[in-house]
């Protein structure tokens, strides 16, 4: 999302899909969060202390990570990352 909030594709689509953001939770207590390692270097160390953090406030947490990052996450991965969390966080590194 930039900076005018518009959401930017980085795909190469020529009329990029028009997505609505989603609410923000006024909590997570009772929620799932779901964290996904893209599969970058060190981009765990970040994940691992944003895991711990969730933990240590009672929230419930569940770890996935992509095969590589050079490609979207696969169909059946983002598919369960859906059914099982309410909200999901990203992260990566270089």
């Amino acid at each position: 999302m930039n900076a005018q909030g518009i959401l930017l594709d980085p795909t190469a689509e020529l009329e990029p899909a028009a997505r609505a953001r989603l609410a923000r939770p006024a909590s997570l207590d009772g929620l799932t969060v779901g964290i996904l390692d893209i599969s970058k270097a060190r981009g765990n160390v970040f994940l691992d202390r944003i895991d711990e953090l969730l933990q240590a406030r009672g929230i419930a947490v569940k770890r996935y990570r992509k095969p590589t990052f050079t490609r979207p996450a696969p169909t059946d991965l983002t598919q369960q990352i859906a059914a099982e969390c309410n909200l999901v966080i990203e992260g990566l590194a270089d």
